[in-house]
């Protein structure tokens, strides 16, 4: 316990005005608990890269796996390492670092990738739901309406909206002046706490980031949801348990990556947040976006015979 709460002398600037950026305070704590979270994390960021890198070499060289659901959830796995590659070699280089100070065009860049690479998230999540409705509920139109066209305007259009949604606030924020220490109690630039260090309350702006933030969070959510209510009624209505069993695996892997991404989040932006739950705060952004992108390659190739397949021919290549 003591490792995470005995804190770390930091080089703060007594006046703010000479500060060149904000302080981010990720997880005080001594010297050697610094050492040890940047060892963890450096393991947790490979195994990261190589799980989803994995994946992707094994959809592009198999040819068998050439098909919509794989070409998505490759395109997911990439989406996946830029998602925790917006925050982990930050955060690493915070651990190591004195005064970690991040410049305020740094924080901002963060802020909107990482928030954008979220909402991208969401936005795959629910197109690869739509396709195992269209597989599992109509199995003979699926062919014919997920077609190689289709699958890259899917994907497309979910990296298009998902940098788009989050364009407009982060240029309204960059525009906006901050006083005091400007000190972000979080491993990331959150807009929380950087909302919190404004020099003027900004409530219309905190209403468009609640707003932006429960669209693909809740929105998305129940449809992802509805799609599979669709499904499970139609795999119930299968008359071998063979059958209903190949329909469950497909979509296991899927539900099972929603549920962990989406229960966190839900936690995350679902309740108030408030100074005393700082550290609440940060465990469960270091969940959805540090834990789920590495069991996700876990998952996907536990429940997934083709995938398991091809995995094992690409790494004994």
């Amino acid at each position: 316990m003591g490792l995470f709460t005995a804190h770390r002398p930091m080089k703060i600037p007594n006046n703010s005005s000479t500060i060149t950026g904000f302080i981010l305070l990720g997880f005080p704590c001594p010297r050697e608990g610094q050492i040890l979270l940047f060892v963890l994390f450096s393991i947790v960021y490979l195994l990261t890269l190589m799980g989803n890198g994995s994946i992707i070499c094994a959809v592009r060289w198999d040819q068998r796996l050439h098909t919509p659901m794989y070409i998505l959830l490759a395109n997911f796995s990439f989406l996946e390492i830029c998602y925790v590659t917006s925050t982990v070699p930050n955060m690493l280089a915070n651990f190591l670092s004195d005064t970690k100070v991040i410049s305020f065009s740094g924080c901002f860049l963060q802020f909107y990738f990482f928030f954008s690479l979220g909402s991208t998230e969401c936005f795959f999540l629910t197109i690869m739901a739509f396709d195992r409705y269209l597989a599992i509920c109509r199995p003979l139109h699926y062919p014919t309406w997920m077609t190689g066209r289709l699958c890259t305007n899917l994907v497309v259009s979910c990296w298009a909206l998902g940098f788009l949604w989050f364009l407009i606030p982060i240029i309204i924020v960059s525009q906006m002046s901050f006083c005091g220490s400007r000190i972000i109690n979080h491993f990331l630039c959150d807009p929380g706490p950087l909302l919190a260090l404004a020099c003027k309350k900004a409530p219309v702006v905190e209403l468009v980031f609640s707003t932006l933030n429960a669209v693909p969070v809740i929105i998305l959510f129940l449809l992802i949801m509805g799609s599979y209510a669709l499904v499970l009624r139609a795999v119930l209505k299968v008359p071998s348990s063979a059958g209903r069993r190949k329909a469950f695996s497909t979509c296991g892997s899927h539900l099972a990556v929603v549920s962990l991404f989406y229960g966190s989040v839900l936690v995350m932006y679902g309740s108030s947040v408030t100074e005393q739950e700082a550290g609440t705060q940060k465990i469960v952004t270091l969940f959805y976006s540090v834990v789920t992108p590495l069991m996700n390659p876990v998952i996907y190739s536990l429940r997934n015979k083709d995938m398991k397949k091809a995995l094992q021919t690409f790494l004994r290549i």
